[in-house]
């Protein structure tokens, strides 16, 4: 007969191995997810320690405590990496450490329509781990700009609109340097000789294609309004562009956010190189950052005899062109008698 004593200890043994067992499976193999969505983002900046994502991830653990010894027992404690990480729900701790230990998620960026590298750069911050300043300060670097053929006037050339994956962690110098690489690709030998045949450089292109950008707002009539622009330029005519103007004044007055219905006689006789009524050429560089159907429009205008337009009032957004200045003349003065029964005098 079995020494009742023995079967105590036994006994004792057995629940202190079944207590072991039990929460050695708390801790790395049940759900330990507080959330009720279905997943949840976790953001691990550039240089945190183990206690800085402890704190991160608290929030969204049933017990941070038990987070921790797991976490220390795979030898993750130590070996924290930054990025974007979704986190289903229902994961256990140990599962959440192997997610945290891969290669971090991609965020998809799309950015267009930017007046400035300043915009840009807010634009940014807004979705990456960097800060404005960063961006804005790598997007300027003069080392950077001269290496690559650009200066702070032509910079915003090189970030042609569309939509990119970066990991949300990813330097401003990084992030650069990548945005260079598919403008390069972006200039392939087709664009380039297309370029050349307009008797413009890519960077120029880009600087007109803005300025088409903001004059024409409907797509199907940039390639016309390109044409007129590009017809001025061979005949070495002033471009006349009133959104140059608003640039020069915006610049000088350094306050981008100031909306202009209309532009004043007054305002055609600022000194700037932006002011396309007092100099012959191009700006030093984009007004703005242009659609690709801008940029399109000027590497393949519509050929036509037009050198001037003005603003179609009965067609909103559209415009009136002419090939003679008289032609010009009456449009204007059609287009003037609208914004004065209008009372749009700025």
């Amino acid at each position: 007969m079995m020494n009742p004593k023995i079967k105590i200890v036994l006994g004792g043994g057995g629940a202190i191995l079944f207590s072991l067992l039990l929460l050695f499976s708390a801790t790395f193999y049940w759900d330990n997810t507080s959330f009720e969505a279905d997943s949840t983002a976790i953001y691990i900046e550039r240089g945190w320690d183990f206690e800085s994502l402890q704190d991160a991830l608290a929030p969204h653990l049933k017990s941070s405590t038990l987070f921790a010894i797991a976490a220390k027992a795979k030898g993750y404690s130590s070996r924290v990496r930054s990025g974007k990480y979704e986190i289903a729900k229902g994961l256990s701790n140990n599962e959440i450490i192997n997610r945290l230990r891969q290669k971090s998620d991609p965020i998809r960026i799309t950015f267009n329509n930017q007046e400035r590298l300043e915009n840009l750069a807010g634009r940014l911050a807004q979705v990456l781990e960097s800060d404005s300043l960063s961006f804005l300060t790598a997007m300027r670097d003069p080392e950077f700009l001269k290496t690559r053929g650009f200066t702070t006037q032509t910079a915003l050339a090189m970030y042609l609109p569309n939509s990119y994956e970066f990991f949300w962690d990813v330097t401003p110098a990084v992030f650069c340097e990548r945005i260079h690489k598919e403008y390069q690709k972006f200039w392939n030998t087709t664009r380039k000789i297309q370029a050349q045949k307009q008797g413009l450089t890519p960077v120029e292109v880009i600087t007109l294609a803005s300025i088409v950008h903001k004059e024409a707002v409907h797509e199907d009539e940039r390639k016309v309004v390109a044409g007129v622009y590009l017809n001025r330029l061979r005949r070495r005519m002033k471009l006349q562009a009133d959104p140059t103007v608003i640039y020069a004044l915006k610049e000088r007055f350094q306050n981008f956010d100031t909306v202009f219905k209309r532009v004043l006689y007054k305002d055609l006789r600022i000194r700037s190189p932006y002011n396309t009524y007092r100099v012959k050429r191009l700006p030093p560089g984009p007004i703005a950052m242009p659609d690709i159907s801008a940029i399109e429009a000027v590497l393949s205008p519509q050929k036509h005899r037009y050198l001037y337009f003005v603003a179609n009032p009965d067609r909103p957004g559209y415009h009136l062109f002419a090939a003679s200045l008289d032609g010009h003349n009456r449009n204007k003065r059609k287009y003037v008698q609208w914004l004065n029964r209008k009372k749009l005098y700025r």
